[in-house]
């Protein structure tokens, strides 16, 4: 076993964002990770933490794919 499991704040530094949004993300469910220790500290396998982020890019790709970018979103002007 090669992997090395994940703090919270290695997840966090990973994903360019804070501690506490990768913590809502675990206790929502959505990144699953495991409680170890008598102090209860969290950990992320990297292969869910991949998943993860294989799950993010196919949900904003359906997401782009129905909400296409208005013309004057791109150019800012807006039709009189």
């Amino acid at each position: 076993m090669e992997q090395k499991l994940l703090t919270l704040a290695d997840v966090a530094e990973l994903l360019n964002t804070s501690s506490a949004q990768v913590y809502a993300l675990v206790r929502s469910g959505d990144l699953p990770a495991m409680k170890m220790g008598g102090r209860g500290q969290w950990r992320v396998h990297p292969e869910r933490l991949q998943q993860y982020i294989d799950q993010a890019h196919k949900s904003t790709a359906e997401w782009v794919k129905q909400n296409p970018l208005r013309e004057e979103a791109v150019t800012g002007e807006a039709d009189s």
